[in-house]
């Protein structure tokens, strides 16, 4: 488990973010607001995919009318899930015309960039404020470089343009970037905000810039901090640069909260989101949130496709399985399973994993031992090798994660 640095602890709702606690996974729905059954459903599909905090737009009045009663029926169908308004531009108008929408959301976004322009930028942020006193509701101070503080960066950029050797104009930027997030969050404490209620995030589309300006925040301030990409993008670009960032924070102990903005195709599932954030701590040993199964990549020697079948199935039993399975078998989601597929790595593989099945490659002997715990268990042969090994590993779970203590009998 990687030593992270310890920041101040925001409770968002029953959530808490920050300090020993652990990372925690966020998402946003893309459902217009106002709309309150399609919002209410995807939440309700964020929530049980796995996010543990999730964000809506809040952009108009007939949006901020429809706050109180998203929340209302969610509550009622039993899903405690913290609800954080997203605000730009009109923010600080929403919040106080509509305070039951202000009382309701769990967290306010707020973008320091969008907050008023000229002499009315500090009026409108401190009125955002003032509302989250009145309500002891926590804040996301979120600078985001495509909105950033123009005031401020004109500032630096003029600056910088006087000096004997000027920076280039990406490290004022970068400077800009921290400069507001850490400004921002003093100012609403000078305004009455309680450190405690703060969160930074600082987003960025290219993954050194956030690695760079994460590392920056986190050595000056000792807020959560809230990682992801602005714009990942779509498919596997938008997986591969969210990994590639966030994983490096991570590793480093910087990081509170994430969220990874991949792009859905048209009609795409938006829990996707949620579950790469997950996969993502599960694989650097932050967070367990399932079974993994790891799997051969297939080559020369495996022709046939049988162990990219039984991956498949075991992936799909998995999935059904774990709801009832982590409600009955705590620590299920910490489970190993090795699907490989022939001799040369199979029983290697299978023995590092907490059980495994090593299936015949191109021309070897058609049986396939399973392993337990680092031991041989049984070899299986035959046509009902995947349904078997599957009621094998139901055996291991149920005995394993119930009891502490494996008994299967071997042959």
């Amino acid at each position: 488990m990687i030593d992270r640095r310890k920041t101040v602890t925001v409770k968002v709702g029953d959530v808490c973010v920050g300090s020993e606690h652990a990372i925690v996974v966020q998402s946003m729905t893309n459902t217009d607001t106002a709309d309150i059954e399609s919002t209410v459903l995807q939440v309700g599909q964020l929530f049980e995919a796995g996010s543990e905090l999730v964000r809506v737009t809040v952009n108009t009045e007939e949006a901020a009318r429809a706050i109180p009663e998203i929340v209302h029926r969610l509550e009622e169908q039993g899903l405690q899930v913290p609800i954080i308004g997203d605000f730009h531009y009109n923010g600080h108008l929403l919040l106080t015309r509509f305070p039951e929408c202000a009382e309701k959301l769990h967290k306010y976004r707020i973008n320091p960039g969008n907050v008023g322009m000229g002499r009315h930028h500090d009026e409108n942020f401190k009125q955002m404020i003032e509302v989250a006193l009145e309500y002891h509701k926590p804040i996301r101070i979120g600078v985001n470089w495509g909105s950033l503080d123009q005031r401020l960066l004109v500032e630096l950029m003029d600056s910088n343009a006087r000096l004997p050797e000027p920076r280039e104009a990406h490290q004022v930027l970068m400077d800009a970037m921290v400069r507001s997030a850490l400004e921002s969050a003093q100012l609403a404490e000078e305004y009455g905000l309680p450190h405690d209620h703060i969160i930074l995030s600082a987003k960025v589309s290219a993954a050194p810039d956030l690695i760079e300006v994460y590392r920056r925040l986190s050595g000056l301030c000792d807020y959560p901090l809230h990682l992801g990409l602005t714009e990942a993008g779509m498919g596997t670009r938008g997986v591969v640069v969210s990994t590639a960032a966030v994983s490096v924070l991570l590793e480093q102990g910087i990081g509170d909260t994430i969220r990874i903005s991949l792009t859905p195709s048209p009609g795409g599932d938006r829990t996707e989101e949620v579950s790469v954030a997950q996969q993502i701590l599960q694989s650097l040993q932050i967070r367990s949130f399932s079974p993994q199964v790891s799997a051969c990549p297939g080559c020369g020697r495996t022709t046939s496709t049988y162990f990219q079948e039984l991956s498949e199935d075991i992936e799909r039993h998995v999935k059904v399985k774990l709801s009832h399975w982590k409600n009955t078998y705590p620590g299920v989601e910490r489970l190993k399973v090795a699907v490989m597929g022939c001799i040369v790595n199979g029983p290697g593989e299978s023995k590092h994993a907490d059980i495994g099945i090593s299936l015949p490659g191109t021309g070897e002997d058609p049986k396939a031992p399973v392993y337990m715990d680092g031991k041989h268990l049984k070899t299986l042969k035959g046509p009902r090798i995947a349904k078997e090994f599957l009621e094998i590993l139901d055996e291991y779970v149920s005995k394993r994660y119930a009891q502490g203590v494996v008994e299967i009998d071997s042959e």
